[in-house]
């Protein structure tokens, strides 16, 4: 399983244990409510799934490289909604 999606599924374990839905979980970690996650929020949401320090510095960039499809280096809720529908997909 690739990097990427081994994160995700860590994300899913942090979302079932801890949130109710995934749009709970991305408006948890939207610190200042703009709509969008930056690297450091991301971060802190990879902090609380137990992500370790130079995996999550990583993984923070992966998912906003791999799911960023606006290119603003942010990911708002319809790109991390599609993440997890893909990893849910495989």
């Amino acid at each position: 399983m690739a990097a990427k999606e081994s994160i995700l599924n860590k994300i899913q374990i942090l979302i079932a244990n801890h949130f109710e839905t995934l749009e709970d979980t991305f408006s948890f970690f939207d610190a200042d409510s703009d709509g969008k996650l930056k690297k450091s929020e991301i971060e802190k949401l990879l902090r609380q799934a137990e992500i370790s320090g130079l995996i999550r510095s990583l993984g923070g960039s992966k998912l906003i490289d791999g799911y960023d499809k606006s290119g603003d280096e942010l990911i708002d809720w319809s790109e991390f909604k599609a993440a997890f529908e893909k990893i849910n997909e495989a």
